[in-house]
């Protein structure tokens, strides 16, 4: 379960670097591609804005096939609240942005598996895949703008896989 959470964050991390290397952020002091999973990172009050955070919010396995089917529902959640050139008030064209971004990098919908317990990752058998994202409605809080878009992983569990 967790190689295949860690691939998908890695394959969307490396398209979105790929696609946007502009969209960065500073974090404990280093530049990185805009996008973290929040439960490998500190807590935060505010949600940090331009960037793309990853929740994983629900799991079930399917035990009746030749190989367990895992699957876990992803919270990808972003927003924005404009650019200080426009006094924000491009904030709907930023956020735009962001969702055309997501809606690249989540494309082929499948990546390999790899395991990141030792370095460097090792290729395992099979394939993270997912569905096509569900795209929340757009929400205001303050001067940000933000959506919360919904996304099944799936995974076969491997040998020596927890």
């Amino acid at each position: 379960m967790q190689d295949a959470q860690d691939s998908f964050y890695i394959a969307l991390r490396d398209r979105l670097l790929a696609f946007n290397p502009n969209r960065v952020m500073t974090l404990r002091a280093v530049k990185r591609p805009g996008i973290l999973v929040e439960a490998s990172e500190a807590p935060v009050s505010e949600m940090q804005n331009d960037i793309f955070v990853l929740r994983w919010s629900g799991l079930s396995v399917l035990h009746n096939l030749p190989r367990p089917l895992v699957s876990m529902t992803c919270e990808i959640r972003y927003a924005t609240s404009g650019s200080q050139a426009y006094a924000g008030l491009d904030r709907g064209r930023a956020l735009a942005e962001m969702d055309r971004e997501l809606m690249h990098i989540l494309r082929p919908l499948r990546s390999p598996k790899l395991s990141f317990s030792s370095t460097p990752a090792i290729a395992l058998q099979t394939q993270v895949f997912w569905n096509v994202p569900e795209w929340g409605v757009l929400e205001t809080e303050r001067d940000q703008m933000l959506r919360t878009v919904t996304v099944t992983v799936f995974s076969f569990e491997e040998k020596g896989e927890a």
